[in-house]
């Protein structure tokens, strides 16, 4: 963080009442399926030093699940609530025995958790603090047997699949013991994609010995126990990453961590914190505030910049390159994050939309179309549709900069007419109109429904810039999803390449691609027959009307059938309201469909629902995975009364808020204020809205209006407006 910045996040820091930073609790999702970690970080930083209790299975997809009484160790970088594991480089264990154990014990209640601090103590009495910068992981341990300071360094780790996977998932690997005070290094690691990284590890004192643990014939990188002096200093160890150069990650700790002040580093990361969750104010219970500031907490891990101080990174297609903008983003889980989290970007965040959309562009640049799902600068194909198409679309038709509009746009129309992986055979969906399930084994429903949104949202980018023929193309292919509408059921059905119906037909049965198959993503037909963000008023006519299209969608919630072929893995599909699974992000939107059928009671009423079940403040809080802050991002949204069900529009759907008052501080003074007159457990249908003191018109509010500043209040009362 440059020098200026910091000393403005410090004294505003100083100058606030309330640390807010104590309502964001990063225990909160590290239960059952949430896949978060407690570890240390920066806002949108690179490096993530956290204690992991496994590495192995899909609970470990963050690390640490917070059931376990036992830890592997500290590794240094980590994924926020996501469903598929990666990361976890480079494991650090403190010890004393005479050799490193698998499993240690640790005393739960001293863990600590805030953002940019954890610490934890092990029942042996060795203890460990860490907090980081954007590249640089610093930890403080102390021993309590004074005569033997141990630290095993194994850089083999890695989250994978499966322990068989951590004898290879290290492809090549450099390490180098240049003095008793430094290791360096260079390692290509494989397990969701393939990355190639450089470390610089330093120790506050240097070691006395060091041994190399003795490895299978399949492991390629080192496996460390390093002998420190008895004594009873603190140990301290910093770990810097790049994915360009050792001397990257050199650069990086002298210009962010060059001394040995971990509590000043400690304040620098809280004080950082401070500045982004601070920018909403919210009044409510400590309950709700929590909520709140965690939320803004796990949207603000990531993405990650990657980019060494000199703004080189590694990109897709595995060259050093130079950001134009000085910073390049990864981890963009735009499956998820393009239906929420990328919109409230563009409110809480705007300096940073543009950077978003330029490392995207460069991204497209190395591969040959938008990013689907990047980690680290490289993609990892995960998911359906080519969502950060309406993630660029919406920044620029809001009017960022940071990038040039006409090669996004050429980014967009190229990713949506160029055949490459997943859900993107374009030659098919333009010869048939739809997905056929005989073509496209796997996912076909949910891939012609996905793919016709981005069209949409390419439609309106091209209008927008004056390519009619092309906003044509793409306004009349976003209608495709029709052909799949089974006008008997009144679901959206799988269909083959001769247009006959998928026969039998389980309206129940879920699917997923990598254990089941099947026609959708994640879901079934009720679940899925509602991804149309840019036209639920074309399929309210599909169902016969506002009635007919009210009657199905309480079906959605009333049906609580499960399947006899269901098989395979769906453990995404969770925080069940009938069919409708709010922990898994198709959902998110379709409670706000009632408005467009004239029952904004039924919405009211659902989203009280959904936080009261599914959003509490502990570490079993969430319903499910977090995926990169979109769970949150929901939560927030939706608590001030508004949601952007179709995030391209600029356009968000009113609700009911969920707190009595909420301030969004807009920067240049301007602020934007959410008031819920009323609001109690009883209270929590909206009797009338009215913005900046007129009686707001219609079901939506713009941008716009969010973002040039005003007051939003809703009169709340007990009884539904029928």
């Amino acid at each position: 963080m440059k020098t200026r910045a910091l000393i403005a996040a410090c004294l505003l820091l100083a100058a606030c009442n309330t640390d807010v930073c104590k309502y964001a609790d990063p225990l909160v999702g590290t239960a059952d399926n949430g896949h978060t970690f407690p570890g240390a970080c920066v806002p949108f930083g690179m490096v993530q030093p956290s204690p992991d209790s496994g590495n192995s299975r899909w609970e470990y997809c963050s690390g640490f699940n917070i059931a376990d009484s036992t830890l592997i160790g500290f590794s240094q970088t980590h994924l926020n609530g996501t469903g598929c594991l990666d990361l976890g480089d480079i494991l650090i264990l403190p010890f004393s025995t005479a050799e490193p154990e698998h499993d240690n014990p640790y005393v739960k209640e001293s863990l600590v958790s805030t953002p940019g601090y954890c610490s934890v103590k092990f029942v042996n009495g060795i203890s460990a603090e860490m907090t980081a910068t954007e590249h640089v992981s610093h930890y403080r341990l102390r021993y309590a047997d004074k005569s033997s300071r141990k630290l095993y360094v194994d850089f083999q780790n890695g989250n994978v699949n499966s322990p068989g996977n951590l004898l290879f998932h290290v492809l090549e690997a450099g390490i180098e013991y240049p003095d008793a005070s430094t290791i360096c290094g260079r390692l290509v690691t494989k397990n969701w994609t393939e990355r190639e990284w450089y470390f610089v590890m330093k120790f506050s004192e240097p070691y006395q010995d060091r041994t190399n643990l003795e490895l299978t014939d399949k492991e390629k990188a080192d496996k460390v126990v390093l002998q420190f002096a008895p004594g009873s200093k603190p140990l301290g160890v910093k770990v810097a990453m790049s994915t360009v150069s050792v001397e990257g990650a050199l650069c990086s700790m002298k210009a962010e961590d060059s001394g040995w002040d971990f509590p000043g580093i400690r304040r620098q990361a809280h004080a950082r914190w401070h500045e982004l969750l601070s920018r909403v104010e919210v009044k409510g219970s400590v309950e709700q505030k929590k909520n709140v500031y965690t939320s803004l907490y796990h949207l603000y891990i990531q993405p990650n910049n990657i980019a060494d101080t000199d703004g080189r990174y590694r990109d897709a297609s595995h060259q050093v390159r130079t950001s134009k903008n000085g910073r390049f983003y990864s981890t963009f889980s735009l499956w998820d994050t393009y239906r929420a989290a990328n919109p409230l970007y563009t409110i809480l965040n705007p300096e940073m939309v543009g950077d978003f959309v330029q490392s995207m562009l460069e991204q497209f640049d190395a591969q040959g179309y938008l990013p689907i799902w990047a980690l680290w600068g490289t993609e990892t194909h995960c998911m359906i549709g080519n969502h950060a198409v309406p993630t660029v679309v919406d920044a620029c038709l809001k009017g960022f900069d940071g990038f040039d509009r006409e090669k996004a746009w050429q980014a967009v129309k190229t990713s949506l007419t160029t055949n490459h992986a997943r859900s993107s055979r374009f030659d098919v969906m333009d010869k048939y109109g739809y997905y056929p399930f005989d073509i496209i084994e796997k996912e076909s429903v949910s891939c012609t429904m996905e793919m016709c949104y981005d069209d949409y949202c390419a439609s309106l980018l091209a209008e927008s810039l004056g390519h009619t023929e092309d906003a044509e193309f793409f306004r009349a292919r976003s209608r495709n999803w029709e052909n799949l509408f089974d006008p008997e059921t009144k679901l959206v059905r799988g269909k083959d390449s001769n247009g006959g119906w998928r026969t039998p037909f389980d309206r129940f049965e879920l699917s997923h691609a990598n254990t089941h198959g099947g026609d959708y993503t994640e879901g079934n037909a009720w679940q899925y027959t509602w991804h149309v963000q840019q036209s639920p008023e074309r399929l309210i006519e599909l169902l016969g009307g506002p009635d007919s299209f009210e009657t199905k969608l309480d079906s959605l919630f009333f049906l609580d059938t499960v399947s006899e072929n269901n098989s395979g893995f769906n453990g995404d599909v969770t925080g069940l309201i009938g069919q409708y699974a709010h922990g898994n992000e198709p959902s998110h939107h379709v409670a706000y469909l009632y408005q467009f059928a004239g029952k904004p009671w039924k919405t009211e009423s659902l989203v009280r629902e959904v936080f009261d079940k599914f959003y509490r403040p502990l570490p079993d809080g969430l319903c499910g995975n977090d995926d990169c802050g979109q769970m949150s991002a929901w939560y927030l949204f939706s608590a001030m009364g508004f949601y952007p069900v179709d995030p391209a529009s600029g356009q968000y759907v009113i609700g009911a808020p969920q707190t009595e008052e909420t301030i969004l501080r807009l920067g240049g003074g301007k602020t934007f204020t959410v008031i819920a007159h009323g609001l109690s457990e009883e209270n929590k249908y909206v009797k009338e809205v009215r913005l900046n003191g007129k009686p707001l018109e219609g079901i939506t509010i713009s941008h716009e209006d969010i973002i040039s500043g005003g007051i939003l209040e809703f009169d709340m009362t007990n009884t539904p407006k029928l």
